[in-house]
């Protein structure tokens, strides 16, 4: 896809005193979504006032760069980029100054017609700063005002226009907006505060604030927030078939977070009951690779009756490796990220459980950790299918060419990552764990079958291609 590819946090709160504090918060909640930039844009009763900056949220916004900002309502959002090294000036929110007022916008997810509406503005003599699909939003946006001073409206007119995914957070002036894309590809949950309510990528940020959970943002609902009250505006009539990212249950979301509806932790657990099921390894022990593959593990060893151990050290001040902007950098943080144990490891026949291989780089390297440090044998168990299409969605996932599972069979993986056997969960059994229908779920990258009109790719119940462009 041409244009920006990005997997992000949003959050939005309305309250009856100063949010500030409420909105970095809840960022340090889903900081796991989004580790280079982080930004906040709060209503002072007269305008949108916006501080946002590079780094993990504690750099970004510390005490000093929120000293002086203040607002009973106000959006935030933490952000990771797939494109490289980032200016400041791509952090969001994005905010932009109208004849009707201030508008910010925080998204995640990606605009799959981007470029073709990159361009018809473009000629239409908008001005853009960046390569960001979200700048182009919140311009389109404003122009939607403009013509009907209806900020309802407008957002209902400036998504009609767009092609998933999104999860929006959106002020007007006083007003917050929360908007999920008509297939729901990208979570979106509602929470009730003391004295207010939130809106946020995942529902973990609720919690935190010590909120009570309300409900999924339905896809394709534009909802409104206030300190005191819900409204619903509905959302576009054309209702699509859901499409609920799988990836959020496997890998991306806090096992503490429960999207539409399922426990993260429990759906994990069931994938590691389900590996059991499927592949019966006769091993000493189950390890996980901490922390995304522990659930998966520990359902594993309780369906097996295999001990689980911890055979890795974990530094928690390290990145996870999937989001870092470049392979190198990915390898590199490894060894800094993952040491073995080796009281745990030594003359062990193990397996491990992880939730997912999709260049089989990392998974390579802490193999050959665990061999140096004496491990016997080291069987892998993997939460998700073999990965074999790339994510037009938001995820960093964006070639054929960077999937392993497209250049080798799951043999030749195995012993290219230096494994004694190697087996993947099925798709039904992934199904069945998530425990929502199949029609309703995003497998495209396990299945290459896309819930959206993507030339050159086969769309769901679709018998043949999508034509390519050109």
């Amino acid at each position: 896809m041409t244009g920006p590819e990005h997997k992000c946090g949003v959050v939005g709160i309305a309250a009856a005193y100063d949010v500030v504090s409420a909105l970095q918060r809840s960022l340090m909640i889903i900081q796991h979504r989004g580790q280079e930039s982080a930004g906040i844009s709060v209503f002072d009763g007269s305008r949108i006032r916006t501080v946002k900056d590079n780094g993990l949220v504690q750099t970004a916004l510390d005490h000093d760069s929120l000293a002086d900002l203040r607002g009973c309502i106000g959006i935030g959002h933490v952000m990771y980029s797939t494109s490289g090294p980032q200016s400041v000036i791509d952090a969001q929110p994005f905010t932009v100054s109208s004849s009707f007022g201030s508008v910010a916008m925080s998204q995640n997810g990606d605009i799959v017609n981007y470029a073709d509406l990159r361009k018809h503005y473009l000629s239409e003599g908008m001005s853009l700063l960046t390569d960001s699909d979200t700048e182009l939003i919140t311009n389109i946006l404003v122009r939607h005002l403009a013509e009907s001073k209806d900020p309802v409206r407008a957002l209902k007119a400036t998504v009609s226009e767009t092609e998933a995914s999104y999860a929006l957070t959106v002020l007007i002036n006083g007003r917050l907006f929360g908007i999920r894309d008509p297939y729901g590809l990208r979570p979106l949950c509602i929470g009730k505060l003391q004295e207010g309510h939130i809106i946020v990528s995942e529902s973990a940020a609720i919690d935190a604030l010590d909120g009570t959970f309300v409900r999924d943002v339905k896809p394709g609902e534009i909802v409104e927030i206030t300190a005191d009250d819900i409204i619903s505006h509905g959302g576009p009539t054309d209702l699509k078939q859901k499409a609920h990212c799988m990836f959020e249950w496997v890998y991306f979301a806090r096992p503490d977070s429960v999207i539409d509806g399922r426990e993260v932790y429990d759906v994990r657990k069931r994938i590691g009951e389900i590996l059991a099921r499927e592949s019966g390894i006769d091993v000493d022990i189950v390890i996980p690779i901490p922390d995304s593959g522990r659930a998966h593990a520990i359902g594993y060893s309780i369906q097996s009756n295999t001990p689980y151990e911890e055979g890795f050290m974990k530094n928690r001040f390290a990145e996870r490796t999937f989001i870092l902007p470049n392979q190198e950098d990915r390898e590199a943080a490894v060894s800094t990220k993952m040491n073995p144990i080796r009281s745990t490891v030594e003359g062990k026949r193990l397996l491990i459980v992880d939730d997912s291989i999709v260049r089989g780089t990392t998974l390579k390297k802490l193999i050959s950790m665990l061999r140096e440090v004496g491990a016997k044998e080291v069987h892998v168990c993997v939460g998700s299918p073999p990965v074999i299409a790339p994510c037009y969605y938001g995820v960093d996932m964006k070639s054929r060419d960077q999937f392993i599972a497209n250049k080798h069979s799951i043999d030749e993986i195995c012993r290219i990552i230096g494994a004694d056997s190697l087996n993947y969960i099925s798709i039904d059994g992934l199904v069945e764990a998530i425990g929502k229908p199949k029609n309703e779920l995003c497998l495209a990258c396990v299945n290459a079958e896309y819930p959206t009109r993507i030339p050159g790719e086969k769309e769901r119940f679709q018998s043949i291609l999508n034509a390519r462009f050109g």
